[in-house]
């Protein structure tokens, strides 16, 4: 239940929900002397009375960890939130709100650089507000902070959260994946992939291992809405990790969404060392990747696994994996970005020679009318990028996952005859 404050030009109540931030500026106002207006002080109403904004329905609006609010700004400054018609005070009220709604563990913000009015910062207008009434008094004071690095830092803090939560429900979805492979015997029998058009509605009756056959962008009149291309480092260590074991495995896929180009750009592969049904240590190692790509400077652009023994193609499970992760992986804003999935097949017989099966693949929802229909998989096209050598990072990585797949009997003893000429 929100306070609610009565309003008056000389009460400054409706900002103390702000971060105790340094103050960015102060003004001596026109009453008594010796009386300064902090820019906290500022609220939406001075600024719907000097004219600097307007009242109006769906000005406002909050873009966090990939969705949106809007609300109607009042004629009396009010804040009303579109979704229930519920009245905030202020911004940071509103805000604050909003946030703990996506993300309980949100702690307090800074409600006027998370607010937009028609698309910008609140904060922008208490800046200019400020500037329009000191053209003769003391100059603003700037804090250690400057107004832009202060942006910054919110911003940086908006799409840490935003990474931590990807990573958070990827990770869930990950061990979810490692809890049911790891139900599968060591060896299964080699299955022949189905064709989409054979599958229908979904049925919860049909296996969820069950292959189906990847089809491509072009087989179904579209255009790739993306270009993608993969590290040769990254590709030899997933290719590398999915060799240790007869059992699946999986793994984190980091690098950089360019939305100019629109190019999906894979640097990095990220194993999860953890044993298949070990939640506790995938916790861990999910919490080292998250640390892994912040100090390294990448994103979060995917995931992949192993097929073991079984051809490169997902399967039902994987399809409906794939679209969860699509999902949690949009951009904050509602910007598009794509996750890639990444299937290995390291030990199928129908690979040519001993090298590896990869299937890079993306996952196009259903046709609106068919919703019960399962997503349909597409072979990503790819460019496979050759580095010029082969960093001590990737090495020392190849090094050290060996020791954290020590059971037996799944693992593979180098030297071991994989086909016989």
């Amino acid at each position: 239940m929100e306070v609610q404050s009565p309003w008056g030009e000389d009460v400054l109540e409706d900002d103390e929900e702000e971060l105790e931030d340094p103050e960015v500026g102060r003004l001596m106002t026109s009453g008594k002397a010796g009386t300064y207006l902090t820019k906290r002080g500022i609220t939406l109403r001075v600024l719907l009375k000097d004219g600097l904004i307007e009242a109006g329905q769906g000005v406002l609006s909050i873009h966090y960890l990939g969705k949106k609010f809007m609300g109607d700004l009042m004629v009396d400054g009010k804040i009303r939130w579109q979704e229930n018609g519920q009245a905030f005070n202020s911004p940071s009220a509103w805000a604050t709100h909003c946030k703990r709604l996506v993300n309980p563990a949100k702690k307090s913000g800074c409600g006027w650089a998370s607010v937009r009015y028609k698309g910008q910062k609140l904060d922008q207008y208490k800046t200019a507000w400020l500037r329009q009434h000191q053209p003769h008094g003391p100059a603003v004071e700037v804090s250690p902070l400057s107004e832009g690095e202060e942006d910054d830092l919110l911003e940086e803090e908006d799409e840490e959260e935003h990474r931590d939560w990807k990573m958070n429900t990827m990770e869930q979805a990950v061990v979810r994946k490692q809890q049911v492979t790891g139900q599968r015997s060591i060896l299964p029998e080699m299955q022949i992939p189905l064709k989409y058009s054979t599958l229908g509605s979904r049925d919860s009756a049909r296996d969820p291992h069950t292959l189906v056959e990847v089809t491509t962008f072009t087989a179904i009149n579209k255009f790739q809405p993306f270009h993608v291309a993969i590290s040769s480092n990254a590709l030899l260590l997933l290719d590398f990790h999915s060799h240790l074991t007869r059992s699946e495995v999986v793994g984190y896929l980091g690098g950089q969404w360019d939305t100019n180009s629109q190019m999906l750009t894979v640097l990095r592969a990220f194993p999860c060392r953890s044993r298949l049904k070990d939640a506790e240590s995938a916790t861990a190692t999910e919490e080292e990747v998250c640390q892994s790509l912040f100090l390294r400077g990448l994103s979060l652009v995917g995931w992949y696994h192993s097929h073991p023994m079984n051809p490169a193609m997902p399967s039902l499970q994987d399809i409906e994996a794939q679209m969860d992760y699509q999902l949690k992986l949009q951009g904050i804003e509602n910007s598009f970005q794509p996750c890639l999935g990444i299937i290995c097949g390291p030990y199928f017989h129908g690979n040519q020679g001993t090298q590896s099966s990869i299937c890079p693949f993306w996952v196009m929802p259903p046709a609106e009318h068919r919703p019960n229909d399962y997503g349909i998989p597409i072979e990503v096209e790819v460019t496979y990028c050759e580095d010029n050598f082969l960093t001590n990072d990737i090495l020392h990585e190849m090094l050290r996952y060996p020791q954290n797949i020590s059971d037996p009997p799944p693992c593979f003893t180098v030297g071991m005859v994989y086909l016989s000429s």
